[in-house]
């Protein structure tokens, strides 16, 4: 199941996939990466799979995570949503549906303040207001407004966003008389987060407005 599930989730290159043998080392893992969604499946040899979700909140994973179940006891589905899963899939499973619900959970996560977003060379918290690189292990401190900034860009999937509909979004006001006040936090943002920041390779400048590469 698990070499069939990393396969089809790969085909189209939508997701980065980390494979755990056991719930041990999905344990491992989640010490010192952040993802965007957990698949868990029951039945593991070596721990309970509601035990092993449960420890993984404890252990401050936020993301959505998926049990997928031989069982479709109600009561098998209550400990495993009591032990902080967001969803349950049963086999037999199908693809599609069990994608569809990842991109919905994914969406709902990135919506709050515990989601971790990575680009470039970063890995972005928005909730700390902080962007981590994690190539030189340092950490950078934003503002309120850069934090929304780089959230806003980075939802909008590397889409050009109009310097009205980003002042509006993150000021609350859409101001085109006030767009010098956008474009020097976005001269700010570019001095901490770019490797050259006169030619800019992850905060974009386009007509009338930015993307972020993502």
């Amino acid at each position: 199941m698990r070499n069939i599930l990393v396969e089809q989730l790969q085909l189209n290159g939508e997701f980065r996939i980390t494979e755990a043998r056991t719930g041990e080392e999905a344990l491992l893992y989640i010490e010192d990466k952040f993802f965007d969604g957990i698949l868990l499946e029951t039945g593991l040899d070596d721990l309970n799979t509601n035990n092993l979700c449960s420890q993984m909140r404890k252990n401050g994973v936020k993301a959505p995570i998926i049990i997928i179940s031989d069982a479709q006891d109600d009561n098998d589905t209550i400990s495993g949503l009591d032990s902080g899963a967001n969803d349950f899939v049963f086999k037999p499973i199908k693809i599609s549906i069990l994608l569809a619900r990842l991109r919905a959970h994914i969406r709902q996560y990135e919506q709050n303040e515990h989601a971790v977003f990575n680009f470039g060379a970063y890995s972005f918290r928005p909730g700390a207001k902080i962007l981590l690189d994690t190539k030189r292990n340092k950490e950078i401190r934003l503002t309120d407004k850069e934090t929304a900034i780089i959230k806003f860009l980075y939802l909008s999937r590397g889409r050009v966003v109009s310097k009205s509909v980003l002042l509006d979004e993150v000021w609350g006001y859409n101001a085109g008389m006030a767009t010098h006040t956008l474009e020097t936090h976005v001269y700010r943002l570019r001095q901490k987060i770019e490797r050259d920041p006169s030619k800019s390779e992850l905060l974009i400048t386009e007509d009338n407005g930015y993307r972020l590469t993502v």
